[in-house]
């Protein structure tokens, strides 16, 4: 089913002729609203006038997270604060946090795109749609929430913690869509595994989970556990916050709602535009907001693109499941090593649970890399002899596909730190 037959299954060539006309307009507004771009465009020696093509989008600098930090809180906002209805927010590492605002149009376009993407992950007006991502200033609840309302769906607000209560709620209420992170989605099966309730207990039959990278793997293992089917969404507050992308029934990559955004893949050493179905850093450009367009704004996440059709019916390019972030990849001696792969390779191996944390650290000058993974109570408890053959054939995998030793550690059951949120999966010694 789709959502938006007119314009998810949209003539390319029509597509490509409405964002360059988005494109211009967008271009014009931030040039003459925002000095910012209009200085960084002026170094780069460009100006709206000289982009005639798509393809000359590439004339144009970069818009970084930091710049959003830099103009803090309101300058790169095109329209005066009285016409913004909504604030959101993320903390900054730096102290600084980045600020997105919306106007009510805004606001209709990102429940439109996110009606689309629950849609396409099996919500109809008959759903009862569970919501565990986190409202507030977080994109993710309130997202999810206006693309439900939006469908007709019955939304059940509840986010994140107190994962008994959802659980006895999900029955209790017949919730049939989970929205959450796929690492809190494991929580709760692993929470129902306590209750003593199985997936025939309740009428879930899909999710949709976003906001970490994870892997096929995990999704197998969700699948397996919940009984549903596992789609992925993909988003960041930025650009304007889930629903940028998302999975539809043939699971084939995301499908990117090119009529609001221009994907672009680059080298991020060197900044240069990729061929179609290079993996590199993901760049968007947004054609249709109006508080807070962005233009060539480097997500940092890695994929790869393509616009070969699809069995759906959507004529949007995909984008296949983001592999990492270039900030989230550790460098362990010379070898760049992202958290997924390490995910990968314990989920393809299925003797473990699917739960881990990668501690990085620093002997000397020697950079480690230990690999906590937990076990079965059952497991756990066998002879030590067992355990150390795992670890073992665990380290032998992580050397002979990554290219790089770790010290493996099998741990016992629920001793890895569980998050209501965005799993940590990396403890970086080094920085501390």
């Amino acid at each position: 089913m789709i959502w938006n037959p007119y314009y998810e299954a949209i003539d390319r060539e029509k597509l490509y002729t409405l964002q360059f006309l988005r494109l211009k307009q967008t271009l014009e507004r931030v040039y003459q609203l925002v000095p910012f771009y209009r200085e960084s465009f002026k170094q780069a020696g460009a100006e709206p006038g000289d982009i005639r093509s798509l393809d000359d989008l590439q004339k144009l600098p970069f818009t970084v997270k930091n710049d959003l930090r830099d103009n803090f809180p309101y300058g790169l906002f095109t329209v005066d604060l009285n016409e913004v209805v909504r604030i959101h927010s993320s903390s900054g590492t730096t102290g600084i946090p980045t600020v997105v605002g919306y106007t009510q149009k805004d606001l209709d376009t990102w429940a439109e795109l996110m009606a689309r993407t629950l849609t396409a992950g099996g919500a109809t007006k008959e759903s009862v749609v569970h919501i565990a991502y986190g409202y507030g200033l977080f994109t993710g609840g309130l997202g999810a929430h206006y693309g439900a309302e939006k469908i007709g769906a019955t939304v059940v607000p509840i986010s994140g913690g107190q994962t008994k209560r959802q659980v006895k709620m999900m029955k209790d209420l017949g919730t049939t869509l989970l929205a959450c992170t796929p690492s809190y989605a494991l929580f709760i099966a692993e929470t129902m595994e306590e209750m003593d309730l199985s997936p025939k207990d309740l009428k879930l039959r899909s999710g949709v989970f976003g906001a970490e990278p994870w892997s096929e793997n995990m999704r197998h293992v969700i699948e397996e556990k919940l009984q549903i089917d596992a789609y992925d969404i993909y988003g960041l507050s930025e650009i304007i916050g889930p629903g940028v992308s998302y999975e539809c029934p043939a699971k084939a990559g995301l499908h990117l709602s090119e009529d609001h955004f221009i994907p672009e893949i680059i080298d991020s050493v060197t900044g240069k535009v990729l061929p179609e179905g290079e993996k590199g850093e993901l760049v968007i450009t947004t054609i249709s907001k109006e508080a807070l367009p962005m233009i060539r704004y480097r997500t940092r996440d890695i994929t790869t693109l393509t616009s070969e059709p699809c069995a759906c019916g959507r004529t949007h390019m995909r984008m296949k499941k983001v592999s990492g972030r270039t900030d989230d990849m550790l460098i362990i001696r010379g070898v760049n090593v992202f958290p997924s792969q390490i995910e990968s390779i314990l989920l393809e191996m299925g003797e473990t649970e699917p739960h881990y944390q990668l501690v990085v650290d620093r002997v000397g000058s020697l950079d480690t890399l230990q690999v906590l993974v937990e076990v079965s109570e059952q497991m756990f408890s066998d002879h030590v002899r067992g355990l150390e053959t795992l670890e073992n054939k665990i380290r032998a995998e992580i050397d002979n596909l990554l290219g790089v030793t770790a010290d493996v550690k099998l741990v016992e059951p629920k001793s890895i730190p569980r998050s209501e949120g965005k799993a940590q999966r990396v403890v970086d010694k080094r920085t501390l």
